[in-house]
């Protein structure tokens, strides 16, 4: 199988990787990342793109299994409105160009306490996320919620 990931510099994407490149279940594994990560491996195809702009690259989004590992806090991003390009409209819109594209399955790292009817900010977001991607209808859909620490 092919995985594509998204998110895979952070700490949860990077193990994600390197468990895909371990395992046997997959031939090939496709990394998006805004930077180069200077990882290589035989199975390892790595895209520096805009994620801001995924039609530039919609082509490139094809395989049989999305992980989407993709976040970051309110103090990184900035401001909410940051944020939520970077936990909702790139993810939304990554998974919907591999739909588009015939990929058949997505797994979501999503959040503990994800609810689109939260009163809290990032659990309202991450709670709309899984509803829009529930609506994709692809054939797996897996989504992982993390513990609160």
């Amino acid at each position: 199988m092919k995985a594509l990931v998204i998110g895979a510099t952070g700490a949860t994407g990077k193990e994600l990787v390197n468990l895909l490149l371990e395992s046997n279940d997959y031939s090939e594994v496709s990394i998006f990342v805004r930077r180069a990560t200077g990882k290589s491996h035989s199975k390892l195809t790595e895209h520096v793109v805009d994620f801001s702009d995924v039609n530039s690259f919609r082509e490139l989004i094809t395989g049989d299994v999305l992980f989407s590992c993709i976040g970051t806090t309110l103090k990184d991003a900035g401001s909410k409105e940051k944020q939520w390009k970077i936990d909702y409209d790139i993810p939304a819109e990554f998974a919907s160009a591999a739909k588009q594209n015939n990929v058949n399955s997505l797994v979501l790292v999503s959040s503990y306490g994800a609810s689109a009817k939260s009163n809290v900010y990032y659990s309202m977001m991450k709670g709309k996320l899984e509803d829009y991607l529930q609506e994709l209808h692809f054939s797996q859909y897996i989504i992982f919620r993390p513990e609160q620490l």
